[in-house]
C-alpha cells in the first residue's frame, strides 16, 4: 500500500462533494479495511481525507481532545462533530469551547430536535431514569445520524481496550444502520499509548478524567469510578446499560 500524503489529503477536501453509494461505500471498506488494520493512525486519518474529502468528519465526546488533535495535524480545519445533548457537565462544554478556541478545526456542535424541557413534557420528567435507552436514542443517536447525512465517512475514539464489547472493533468498517464508513484510527491503541500521546503532545484533556471519571457521559449518568475497575463502569451504574447506541 502506498499512503496518500498529507498534501493530497488536504487537496482532497472541497474537491469532492457527491457522495458514494452505499454499494461503493461497502467496497472501499472490503478492499481497505484489511489493509489498514495494521497502518498508523496517522495514515488512517490521511486515507479517510484523501478517500472522502470534505463527506469526512471526525466525531468527539470531548473526553479528550486526542483524534481531534491527529485529524488536525492531517487535515488543518477538519469538521469536529460534536453531540450536546443538554444534560453534559460544564466541564465537557468547557473542553468542547477550549478545543474550538485552540485547534485549527472547524468545531459543529449538535443539538436534539427537543429542548430537556421539551422532552419532560412530552415523556415525563427525567426520561434518563425512566427509560434511558430512549433518551439517548432522542438525544444521541437520533441527531448524529441526521447530522451525518451529509457525510460518507466518521472517524471514532473507539479503542477495542475500553471494553470487550468494544474488541472487534475494525479500523476501517461499514456501519450498516447509518449507511457510513466508520473509521477508527486509535482502535488497537492502548491505556498507555493514549497516555503517551496525550503528555508528549500536550492534548486537551476533560478536567473530570482526573477527577475519577474515565469516560464520561451525561452528568445524570456518570459516576465517578473506583480506581482498578471497568472505566466504563461509571457509564449508566446501577443497570445493565453499557452503550447509548451510537456503536451498537
Amino acid at each position: 500500500m502506498t499512503a496518500p500524503t498529507t498534501a493530497r489529503a488536504r487537496s482532497a477536501r472541497g474537491t469532492e462533494t457527491a457522495g458514494r453509494s452505499p454499494e461503493e461505500l461497502r467496497e472501499l471498506v472490503s478492499h481497505w479495511g484489511a489493509e489498514l488494520e495494521l497502518a498508523p493512525a496517522e495514515v488512517i486519518i490521511e486515507w479517510a481525507a484523501a478517500t472522502f474529502g470534505e463527506r469526512f468528519c471526525v466525531t468527539s465526546s470531548m473526553g479528550d481532545a486526542l483524534l481531534a488533535h491527529l485529524a488536525a495535524k492531517v487535515v488543518p480545519g477538519i469538521d469536529v462533530v460534536f453531540l450536546d445533548t443538554g444534560y453534559h457537565f460544564v466541564e465537557t462544554i468547557g473542553t468542547r469551547d477550549a478545543v474550538e478556541a485552540t485547534m485549527d478545526v472547524n468545531l459543529i456542535t449538535l443539538t436534539p430536535e427537543q429542548t430537556v424541557a421539551e422532552q419532560d413534557a412530552e415523556y415525563g420528567k427525567d426520561l434518563f431514569r425512566t427509560n434511558p435507552d430512549l433518551c439517548c436514542q432522542l438525544r444521541k443517536v437520533k441527531p448524529l445520524a441526521a447530522s451525518l447525512a451529509g457525510y460518507d465517512a466518521w472517524a471514532t475514539g473507539l479503542r477495542r481496550a475500553e471494553t470487550h464489547n468494544r474488541v472487534i472493533a475494525p479500523v476501517i468498517g461499514w456501519d450498516a444502520k447509518k449507511g457510513k464508513v466508520k473509521v477508527s484510527p486509535i482502535a488497537r491503541w492502548s491505556d498507555e499509548q493514549v497516555e503517551r500521546y496525550i503528555a508528549d503532545n500536550g492534548v486537551l484533556v476533560n478536567p473530570l478524567v482526573y477527577d475519577g471519571y474515565p469516560s464520561i457521559g451525561c452528568a445524570p449518568c456518570t459516576r465517578r469510578v473506583a480506581p482498578g475497575d471497568d472505566p466504563r463502569s461509571g457509564r449508566w451504574a446501577g443497570t445493565n446499560k453499557t452503550e447509548c447506541g451510537i456503536h451498537s
